[in-house]
């Protein structure tokens, strides 16, 4: 992989968050988490209140990326086979043949997400976790890239449904959308909503974005670094701190054991898995080779917030996931 040009993917990852800020004002941190899960063959959930161009960054994205893409809106009464596909039965034939649904493409986007019960959310654990979908008794492979983009509503809990842990977890990062700064609110109101007819340039194609994972790959990471993510999630596990073989991690719950109490279930293998792939795409998109701690700190929360489940003592005092991980990245010793 020595013929890896790290610089050149630099430039075009520049290139792509400049060309997506033609059309899309501000909101770095969406820009990059899609670029990021991309790359590291995964999928985010983004999460903010209307109008903060969530589903327009997403559309923008699939038009810079050449992939295709489609919209699924979930609503209470979607059904799974809405979103997966189902078997048709064919009146002249007497067979049943197989209708695809929208999940079969490149990029997905699940509108407001928690819009639909359980079950239809659901029908994207599968394709999500093993990039296929079983139709009756057959699987179908989907094709490559599979990015799943969901967005959600925090503020307004009516006629909603909390997305399961399973699914969760199933997320490489969550993304917090917010407000714009007032100077770029300035520009969004002077383009009176028509964003969407600002034209953009195709970047990236399957080709392109496969060398770019192949590259994030071949990102080299200290056995220290690794060690150094496994003490973060570690350190998130409540259950933990009675494990006799923790060693060095006993000093840090025992300083961390104040807020502790604020965490019902700590985050999973899996999160370790994602904080690895997403600080080797932050060096890689600053232009290195190689992981730095500050890669790690750098996608610690987006990879680790929704990972965590808050005890009712959290939110009796107002404790949000990002403050508990902020606290124990201070406490855990950096290699």
């Amino acid at each position: 992989m020595s013929d890896i040009n790290y610089k050149e993917i630099k430039n075009t990852v520049d290139t792509i968050k400049h060309e997506i800020s033609r059309r899309v004002v501000g909101q770095e941190s969406v820009v990059e988490g899609i670029l990021m899960a991309v790359v590291c063959g995964g999928h985010v959930l983004l999460e903010g209140v209307p109008g903060l161009a969530k589903t327009l960054a997403v559309k923008t994205f699939a038009e810079i990326s050449g992939l295709d893409f489609k919209r699924i809106q979930f609503t209470p009464d979607l059904l799974p086979a809405d979103v997966s596909g189902t078997l048709i039965y064919e009146h002249l034939s007497g067979k049943f043949s197989v209708r695809k649904g929208p999940v079969f493409t490149n990029v997905v986007l699940a509108d407001e997400i928690n819009r639909s019960p359980a079950k239809v959310q659901s029908a994207l654990l599968e394709a999500m976790a093993e990039r296929q979908v079983t139709i009756g008794s057959e699987s179908y492979a989907l094709p490559e890239p599979f990015l799943v983009l969901a967005t959600q509503n925090p503020i307004e809990q009516e006629g909603t449904y909390n997305l399961p842990e399973a699914e969760l977890d199933r997320f490489l990062l969550k993304i917090l959308v917010d407000y714009p700064s007032p100077q770029e609110e300035v520009a969004i109101v002077k383009s009176c909503g028509k964003a969407e007819l600002f034209p953009v340039s195709q970047i990236l194609s399957g080709e392109k974005i496969r060398e770019i994972q192949l590259a994030v790959d071949s990102v080299k990471c200290a056995d220290k670094i690794v060690e150094y993510i496994v003490s973060i999630v570690n350190a998130t596990r409540p259950s933990a701190q009675s494990d006799k073989k923790a060693g060095a991690k006993s000093e840090v719950f025992s300083r961390n054991s104040g807020f502790m109490k604020y965490i019902q279930f700590g985050a999973s293998p899996r999160a370790g898995i994602a904080m690895l792939k997403c600080a080797k795409a932050h060096a890689l998109f600053g232009g290195r080779d190689f992981v730095l701690p500050e890669d790690v700190k750098a996608v610690s929360k987006p990879a680790l917030r929704h990972r965590i489940v808050l005890s009712y003592e959290a939110s009796a005092d107002g404790i949000t996931s990002d403050e508990l991980i902020e606290r124990i990245l201070s406490f855990v010793p950096i290699p």
